[in-house]
């Protein structure tokens, strides 16, 4: 069998594509109501909503409801790659599917800590729950930083 050779093939490696941006520190974490930016807009209605809907009683609702464990049973691996089709509207770092930023989080905890195996597992599925997203819940509901509910908040 002959083979050709010929001009060097070029591969482009996809995975740049979804790597995160460096940053300086200072640049992440921005929240703001930039009402000419579309995607601040975004995360401050998700936050606005899930400040003002989110109630004892609204939580003890969905305990009940999510607690029965009747919506949804899946493995691993398949509830991972439903986060494939689910974007974190809370989030100003990331516009990736919550998928990538699954094995992001973990990738990178495996170069921090290689010795810790279950760390990585942890940055893998640390965002799993919002895939209840994908069952009917609104992202206020799932997504965003988490404060305690019936309490005041503080300064």
């Amino acid at each position: 069998m002959a083979v050709s050779v010929g001009e060097p093939i070029l591969l482009i490696d996809p995975s740049q594509n979804y790597r995160p941006d460096y940053k300086d520190v200072e640049e992440y974490r921005i929240y703001n109501n930039n009402q000419d930016d579309e995607m601040q807009k975004m995360i401050y209605e998700t936050y606005r909503q899930m400040h003002s809907k989110q109630s004892v009683d609204f939580v003890r609702d969905r305990m009940s409801h999510w607690t029965q464990f009747n919506t949804i049973e899946l493995p691993i691996m398949e509830a991972l790659d439903k986060l494939n089709n689910f974007v974190d509207e809370s989030d100003p770092d990331i516009s990736l599917p919550n998928l990538v930023h699954a094995f992001q989080t973990a990738e990178g905890i495996r170069k921090a800590h290689p010795d810790l195996d279950w760390f990585h597992l942890t940055g893998l599925i640390h965002d799993l729950g919002k895939v209840m997203a994908i069952y009917g819940e609104p992202q206020w509901a799932v997504v965003g930083d988490t404060f305690p509910v019936g309490c005041a908040y503080g300064d």
